[in-house]
């Protein structure tokens, strides 16, 4: 960086951190971006959070829109302002922090604005879309100094921050396998005609960084992850908690080699991704290699290592590490058991949740990035793996992966799929 543009760099970072709260008891004005589903979640918890007043929403669906700014009301018996257009709302100086649960394509764009505009930002997992809007996430949170924390919220539980400081410690001995399971129903989508985009809805905007093509409705609402120019699929979408905590538990960052193989599986519907998928990542940290497995199945199937949400029928996700002196199982968010020695004798348990959102706004008080659970760069490090094994599926072979470089190596067709061809003037910018 020359001496001119180092200037210029250090005077927005300074601009953009005025954002300084003198007590516990100021308040925090918060905006949402994106009002159904995880965005419902999002509403209930910042509305629950002592000192945080939640004053802007902002959806292109004008009836999600008017329905969430009704339930909000209701709430705070205070009317938030209301935005069809995020660009709007970030113009509001008086906003000190965003909550983004847009679909995946926006993720990055979003938050790389909002820090611009001098907002600290809550995103929803994945972060990212690509490998080169992880890195781009990154590089703007810390060019403009904000708090920026993904929607990781395992990372907050009690448990789990239990778990892995006691596999720090060595209660499993030397882990040399992690393993993610990503087994929900998930029924087909069927297939839907090319219609009209419904009046209430800006459709493009939706569409934002993607390239445009016609509406159809089973690219719309939720159904928008199982299509490659919006989702990740569920590798994406369910599976990117599981990939952060196998990751995290191993205590590895980024792999050398990454695999995956799978296919769609029993319905021919509109689905473009995968609805199976097992993924294999080596790691070369440390000094020693390690392994990272991870699987999404669709429908039926049997559970491991007494992880399930509830009976027979019930989802299977969590995760389960492998050492040389037992080994350690996680059931969804908030609870892990240990199995030790060669009878697998039961060990330490527990069962805690966490508030990921509270972390998030101490965070946004303190101005100590070291605060947050997920910080971006883990958050965006764990998305990298996401990325790596869709990317592996789609060309058919194994990536190799250059941890220093952030680069895929020796293969032109796999590092092309690193980025995307985004439409103006919703791009992504090469310098934050």
């Amino acid at each position: 960086m020359d001496r001119r543009n180092f200037f210029l760099t250090t005077a927005a970072a300074a601009a953009a951190s005025t954002t300084v709260f003198g007590s516990p008891n100021d308040t925090i004005r918060v905006a949402t971006i994106g009002l159904r589903g995880r965005g419902k979640d999002h509403i209930k918890e910042i509305t629950g959070q002592p000192n945080v007043e939640l004053v802007a929403l902002c959806d292109i669906d004008e009836k999600v829109l008017d329905a969430a700014a009704g339930s909000v009301e209701k709430i705070t018996q205070k009317k938030p302002a209301i935005y069809q257009d995020y660009r709007k709302l970030l113009e509001d100086k008086s906003i000190d922090a965003i909550s983004i649960a847009t679909p995946n394509h926006w993720h990055t764009l979003m938050t790389i604005d909002a820090c611009r505009a001098g907002k600290d930002v809550y995103v929803e997992k994945p972060c990212s879309h690509n490998i080169f809007e992880a890195k781009q996430i990154v590089a703007a949170a810390r060019k403009y100094n904000k708090m920026v924390q993904q929607g990781s919220q395992s990372r907050s539980s009690v448990a789990l921050q239990d778990g892995v400081r006691k596999m720090r410690e060595g209660l499993i001995g030397d882990i040399y396998l992690s393993r993610g399971l990503c087994y929900k129903w998930r029924d087909t989508i069927g297939t839907k005609a090319v219609s009209d985009p419904p009046s209430y809805v800006d459709y493009d905007l939706w569409q934002g960084p993607a390239q445009k093509v016609p509406f159809k409705e089973n690219r719309f609402h939720y159904n928008w992850h199982w299509y490659w120019a919006y989702g990740n699929g569920d590798l994406g979408n369910q599976g990117i908690h599981e990939v952060d905590i196998a990751r995290w538990g191993l205590g590895v960052k980024f792999p050398t080699k990454a695999s995956a193989v799978g296919g769609k599986f029993m319905f021919d519907d509109d689905q473009e991704t995968p609805n199976t998928l097992n993924c294999a990542f080596e790691f070369n940290e440390n000094g020693k290699k390690q392994m990272m497995e991870f699987e999404v199945r669709h429908w039926m199937s049997n559970h491991e290592a007494g992880i399930a949400e509830g009976g027979r029928d019930s989802n299977t996700i969590g995760n389960v590490f492998y050492g040389s002196k037992g080994y350690l199982a996680i059931a969804g968010y908030n609870k892990y058991t240990t199995f030790l020695g060669k009878n697998g004798e039961p060990g330490p348990t527990m069962s805690k949740g966490g508030s990921h959102f509270a972390n998030f706004f101490e965070a946004v008080r303190n101005r100590k990035k070291e605060t947050l659970s997920a910080e971006i760069e883990e958050g965006a490090a764990s998305t990298v793996l996401v990325h790596l094994a869709n990317i592996s599926y789609r060309v058919g072979r194994t990536i190799d992966f250059d941890p220093k470089t952030m680069t895929i190596t020796g293969d032109k067709e796999a590092a092309a799929m690193m980025t995307r061809d985004y439409r103006k003037p919703f791009v992504v910018p090469e310098k934050v």
